[in-house]
């Protein structure tokens, strides 16, 4: 496809002539680079799917960046040539690039020179396209080069132009700005004095990458791309970071290329995708990347028919995805065995044989039968790319988990005491835990895929998704009680799968940062808990709490408790042995305790019980609701326990009603109070007890 593109500023040598429309790929990432027969097999995918570019730029190639004085190697040259024949084999434009930006002496002959010899030195390999970038440098100048250079523009504008004239105008020649994104931009793109110098100062002949609005752009619009194309007098070649990973190694991104309407295409020179560093999972971002090319709004032939529901008549992102996921699931399929194919066509002989006179293994009666893998389906490659979306986006099926597993979570101590909610938590809690049963038969059929290949490079970040579920799934099932895997994953000494990400989680948990806010318009923030002395000024908030508490349970108070008269303060609590817990709204509950129960016993219950002598202290308190982290509460007891033994209590209980689900529930998966045997108790009374 070609598509005109708009440049204020047309050289004599393009005049009258249409430069084709730039698509393809960029290996432009930090980390491995990938392998010659790697880049082979992604000039025969650009062929099939019509993308016609592959820029040379890998970050951590010695001699494209770091050593980008030193000249290839007789070795390193063949491999090279190899790859720009095999480039030009399959109709693909090889651009060359180098980053001498770390290091360069601009004002120095001597570097312009070494400049231009390494790459005189790839054209006579054979390329014929070039890139210079200086991108992710810093942009202070050397004292040499602020005496030659009125600005750090002036100066790399001056050597691209140098270098492009050396190498005699090439058609195709790409200048990446240190400024390449509006977020880079001082005070901003229009205000810009850099872009301003490159587009009044570099040859029009010379095209400019462009990121967008960030480094990796959640959205490019029409709007942003004629702002830049007026300021650099030509329309941009989009360097697109959309699925790029090299930023995060727990991260691939396998979303369809989106969030880039098909007005953009004839105001660009080009479109070229960085994707992720892992060469085969970049199936899905290319595939949708060439759909999108074709999908101008001239009316060229589309990959895809759009529906009236569309936003953009010209693209669809799903239905490019699901005709990308359609074509990858028959590579998945695929047998890869380079090794076997090898050996059958070195020689014509059939393979010897060691079991001819064997039949296939069969079980007999009682024995195990034989494992047989299920087939990987579309589904599974669907929920595949669910869960390894985009960078700003999750995928559906992602989104409905993360919000399931919050409801199922913030609603499981309501479900627990109302019963008309308890019906629709555990059918959510059902649902939800077939997503996740979902998410392990998917990984079951992807590590049992033909191609090992693709497996390999998508292995570490499926177990990372498949774990991460069945923590979740352990979770659900231990609110529900009905399940103990989470007492072995939360537990005081959790085996090391118990906790995700080691040290950089770590720091990412004491960080207040909240995601990219897609689930949550506005996410919700780690609440803060303060646990004071109680003071005779919180009577009244404590009585409020513990009247709620009781009105909302449907507790009737005909025969109160000794929990209940230190609770509403007709009993005062033991010295040092009353809590509060404060949010941002004020009191939200407390912790009280008294070292003799027996004497405060005495009018509400028989005082000759023997339980008094193991357990002679008495422990109550109340939560609000809104407070869904069961740790504070935990901390006041561990406090409280902490005082009462160190005043030489031997033991202390406490006393629940059956209705109070939420308090029973609590102590009941305390590892240390227990339910005692405690006469003059109502029916609907249990006490819990614990030595110390």
């Amino acid at each position: 496809m070609s598509v005109m593109a708009t440049s204020t500023n047309v050289s004599e040598k393009t005049q009258g002539r249409a430069k084709r429309f730039i698509g393809g790929v960029v290996e432009g990432f930090y980390g491995r680079p990938w392998t010659m027969e790697q880049r082979t097999e992604l000039f025969k995918r650009e062929q099939k799917w019509d993308l016609n570019t592959y820029l040379y730029a890998p970050k951590d190639d010695y001699k494209h960046r770091m050593y980008w004085r030193d000249l290839y190697s007789s070795e390193e040259a063949v491999q090279l040539i190899a790859l720009i024949t095999a480039a030009r084999q399959h109709n693909i434009d090889f651009i060359y690039a180098i980053s001498p930006g770390l290091d360069i002496t601009f004002s120095n002959p001597k570097e312009v020179a070494a400049l231009k010899r390494k790459l005189d030195q790839v054209r006579d390999f054979g390329c014929c396209s070039f890139s210079l970038l200086f991108d992710d440098i810093e942009a202070d100048m050397c004292p040499a080069d602020k005496q030659a250079f009125s600005s750090f523009a002036h100066a790399q504008v001056a050597i691209t132009n140098e270098v492009y004239q050396h190498l005699r105008e090439p058609e195709t020649f790409l200048f990446c700005p240190t400024d390449y994104c509006a977020a880079f931009c001082t005070p901003n793109v229009s205000q810009s004095s850099y872009l301003r110098t490159v587009g009044d100062e570099l040859l029009p002949g010379i095209d400019v990458l462009w990121t967008g609005p960030k480094v990796v752009s959640h959205k490019i619009s029409v709007e942003s791309i004629e702002e830049v194309s007026s300021i650099l007098k030509r329309a941009p070649v989009i360097w697109d970071n959309i699925h790029a990973n090299d930023y995060d190694p727990q991260r691939i991104f396998m979303g369809p290329y989106k969030d880039r309407p098909t007005e953009l295409i004839p105001k660009l020179r080009g479109v070229l995708t960085n994707p992720n560093c892992e060469f085969y999972p970049n199936f899905v971002a290319i595939h949708t990347l060439a759909t999108w090319c074709k999908a101008s709004p001239d009316g060229a032939t589309r990959d895809v028919e759009m529906g009236d529901e569309e936003q953009d008549p010209c693209y669809s992102p799903h239905k490019a995805l699901m005709l990308a996921l359609t074509d990858w699931l028959e590579e998945f399929m695929s047998t890869d065995q380079p090794t076997a194919c090898l050996k059958k066509e070195s020689s014509e002989e059939e393979p010897m044989q060691t079991d001819l006179g064997e039949h296939s293994y069969v079980p007999g009666p009682g024995e195990n039968p034989l494992y047989t893998a299920e087939p990987l389906t579309l589904d599974d490659l669907k929920l595949l790319s669910d869960l390894f979306y985009l960078p700003y986006e999750y995928g559906s099926t992602a989104k409905t988990m993360l919000h399931e597993l919050n409801w199922l979570k913030s609603h499981s101590q309501a479900a627990a005491v109302d019963t008309d909610q308890t019906a629709e938590w555990r059918s959510r809690a059902r649902q939800f835990d077939d997503m996740c049963e979902a998410v392990v038969r998917m990984f079951n059929r992807l590590s049992n895929a033909p191609n090992r290949r693709i497996l390999y490079d998508l292995y570490n970040y499926i177990c990372d998704i498949k774990s991460g579920v069945h923590l979740a799934q352990a979770y659900v099932k231990s609110l529900g009680g009905l399940g103990k895997p989470s007492a072995q994953l939360m537990g005081a000494d959790p085996e090391p799968w118990g906790f995700r990400g080691g040290l950089s989680g770590e720091f990412q948990r004491m960080l207040p940062g909240h995601g990219n806010r897609d689930l949550f318009k506005h996410p919700p923030k780690t609440a803060v808990y303060c646990i004071r002395p109680y003071c005779a000024e919180d009577k009244m908030d404590l009585q409020r709490i513990f009247t709620n508490m009781q009105q909302e349970r449907r507790i009737m108070t005909d025969a109160p408790l000794i929990s209940d008269l230190l609770s509403t303060g007709e009993i005062p609590p033991s010295p040092q042995c009353a809590l509060v817990l404060e949010d941002d709204m004020g009191p939200c509950g407390y912790m009280l305790a008294l070292m003799d129960a027996k004497a405060a016993a005495a009018s509400v219950q028989d005082t000759r019980d023997r339980a008094f002598e193991d357990f002679p202290s008495l422990i109550t308190g109340q939560v609000l609701p809104r407070v869904t982290d069961p740790s504070p509460a935990k901390r006041m007891i561990a406090q409280l326990l902490s005082t009462i033994k160190s005043c030489g209590s031997k033991g202390v209980f406490c006393e629940l009603r059956h209705s109070d689900r939420r308090m029973l529930d609590f102590y009941t998966k305390s590892n240390s109070f227990q339910p005692i045997k405690m006469d003059g108790l109502p029916p609907d009374v249990i006490a819990m007890g614990t030595g110390l």
